[in-house]
């Protein structure tokens, strides 16, 4: 039979945010894969992991996370990370790799799949879907993501303010990922577009350095890398105004 990667997202950090579902994958399987920089500290994924299994099941593999100006080095890092778990597939008929968030979502996981597909053919790749941390920020700030027919825009701040701030300018909410260090770009965009007044970021959610403010307060300086931003569609108050 062939072995099964399985891709189980463990959510934004807090470790209650699991599902129930994504803590059975964790437990089901026979190794479970984090991913760390080869810095070698803890991750976020493998803190919230040990929650549920012991350090006895997790594998540590190196990637490089936040590697965006050398290509040749950070494709080498997913190749050897590739072949890592390409190993561990042979000897296991289920390997879980464990992703903060969703895995389908902006993850790792998805270039790991990519991988794996050409070094093991007919391995079964499955996914095990995790809360947001736009999801987490949403319940914790009190902000509506969506209400009624307002489209909703995801932004990945790395590729560019300017993206970002052609989003603003449209109907409706728009949620920035990743804008840490490019903190000072966004809260100029929030204010050129109008949507500064009641947006909210966030970082660290549901972890003892949890940092949630307005938006407005922010004085542009940098942020941590996995910083989420909300900034909700203008709504004139009324009840089911935009159905």
């Amino acid at each position: 039979m062939s072995s099964r990667l399985i891709g189980v997202g463990v959510g934004p950090g807090d470790p209650e945010l699991v599902t129930v579902k994504g803590v059975g994958a964790l437990r089901d399987a026979d190794v479970v894969v984090v991913p760390v920089m080869d810095t070698g500290e803890r991750g976020r994924a493998e803190a919230t992991v040990l929650h549920y299994v012991g350090a006895e099941k997790i594998v540590r593999v190196v990637f490089a996370l936040n590697e965006r100006t050398d290509r040749g080095r950070r494709e080498a890092a997913w190749d050897a990370a590739g072949e890592r778990v390409a190993e561990l597939l042979k000897a296991h008929p289920a390997v879980a790799f464990a992703t903060i968030g969703d895995p389908n979502v902006y993850s790792t996981f998805t270039y790991l799949a990519h991988t794996i597909g050409e070094l093991v053919p007919g391995t079964v790749i499955e996914t095990v879907p995790g809360i947001t941390a736009m999801q987490d920020l949403a319940a914790r700030s009190g902000a509506v993501l969506t209400e009624g027919t307002e489209p909703l825009t995801l932004v990945p701040v790395t590729a560019g303010s300017a993206v970002l701030k052609d989003a603003l300018g449209g109907p409706g909410t728009v949620v920035a990922y990743k804008f840490g260090r490019q903190a000072q770009a966004v809260v100029e965009a929030l204010r050129e577009t109008g949507r500064l007044q009641d947006a909210v970021w966030g970082s660290a959610l549901g972890l003892p350095e949890e940092s949630i403010q307005a938006a407005d307060a922010l004085d542009g300086g940098p942020l941590p890398y996995l910083s989420t931003l909300i900034a909700p569609a203008p709504r004139d108050g009324g009840r089911g105004g935009k159905l």
